[in-house]
């Protein structure tokens, strides 16, 4: 019997206990499961985030229209500001006395020049506005509206400057007048 024992345990094979490997199917399921799981809350997640991008673009369509809307409002409230400035400032000074008969076509030009340039720019935004001039993006529109509203601002100081130059003119004129009457007294 010592042989025996002796020779199985020197035999080959069966001396080393190698064994087959075991898989548990329930770890196996569970691990599908999971990546099941994990797949379908990446494809939810995929479509979360399309979502949210189509909903950046939809906000950012809404704020370049509104942007849009405010520098059209700031067009309309300029130009009329302008024709407001225009009309009295105008009228104050061409019926001053001392402003020379002259100079009255010059002053009117000048400041009918300036309404023109105005008028054209509120053409031009309705151009804009109302058709899809060249191919423009909500955005590309909304520079150019606030482009149009700068030089409306420039014209609208250009007025006041104007104005006030045509203002100290008369000043000046009434003040030489006043000195000149002076001298005749003395």
């Amino acid at each position: 019997m010592g042989v025996v024992f002796i020779a199985l345990f020197l035999l080959p094979g069966h001396g080393v206990a190698q064994g087959m490997p075991v898989y548990d199917n329930t770890n196996f399921i569970s691990l599908a499961k999971q990546l099941i799981e994990s797949g379908k809350q990446t494809s939810n997640l995929l479509k979360t985030v399309e979502f949210l991008k189509n909903q950046k673009e939809r906000i950012e369509k809404v704020s370049d229209v509104i942007q849009q809307l405010s520098a059209v409002q700031d067009l309309i409230a300029n130009n009329q500001r302008l024709i407001g400035m225009v009309r009295g400032d105008l009228r104050e000074v061409l019926n001053s006395p001392y402003i020379k008969p002259d100079e009255v076509n010059r002053v009117t030009e000048s400041f009918n020049e300036i309404l023109e340039r105005s008028m054209e720019t509120l053409d031009y935004v309705d151009r804009i506005l109302t058709s899809d001039y060249l191919k423009m993006t909500d955005a590309e529109r909304a520079r150019l509206l606030k482009e149009y509203e700068v030089q409306s601002d420039e014209m609208v100081a250009e007025v006041e400057n104007k104005t006030r130059r045509y203002k100290e003119i008369i000043s000046f004129r009434r003040m030489q007048e006043r000195l000149n009457e002076r001298e005749g007294v003395y």
